[in-house]
């Protein structure tokens, strides 16, 4: 099967580097199915679960949004922030999770409203990603 480089780095580190075959990545227009050879491309991403299948084996991973750059040979995505499912802190998720709520209820300005609503989504593809990791290590698939 056909596979292209994928190169993950948020500031801090490089998050991820091997041989893929499929990238699901979430673009601010929609899901994006990346397989080889697909055309060049230029993309923000939004905050959303990336999906990386190498052979069988999928691994999911938390993004807060960056950009995404396809060439003929790699994949490179810039990263805000981005996790692995192992490396996400449950209970810290949640309560990240809570406080967004909290802060949404009191009803805020409209610059507070919008940090608030974005806090919240990634504290849910945190949690989303982390559940995954969770049932497939519970299923054993």
């Amino acid at each position: 099967m056909a596979t292209l480089r994928l190169e993950i780095i948020t500031a801090e580190r490089q998050v991820f580097s091997d041989d893929v075959n499929v990238v699901v990545a979430p673009g601010i227009q929609g899901e994006l199915g990346i397989l080889p050879h697909h055309a060049p491309l230029m993309t923000m991403l939004k905050p959303g679960e990336l999906l990386i299948r190498k052979d069988s084996e999928e691994t999911y991973m938390s993004v807060s949004g960056g950009f995404l750059e396809i060439r003929p040979d790699k994949i490179i995505i810039l990263a805000d922030a981005c996790e692995r499912a192992e490396e996400i802190d449950i209970d810290r998720a949640e309560e990240a999770k809570r406080r967004a709520e909290e802060r949404l209820k009191t009803h805020p300005s409209e610059l507070d409203m919008a940090q608030a609503q974005a806090a919240l989504l990634r504290s849910l593809v945190r949690l989303r990603v982390a559940e995954r990791r969770r049932r497939k290590s519970v299923t054993g698939r």
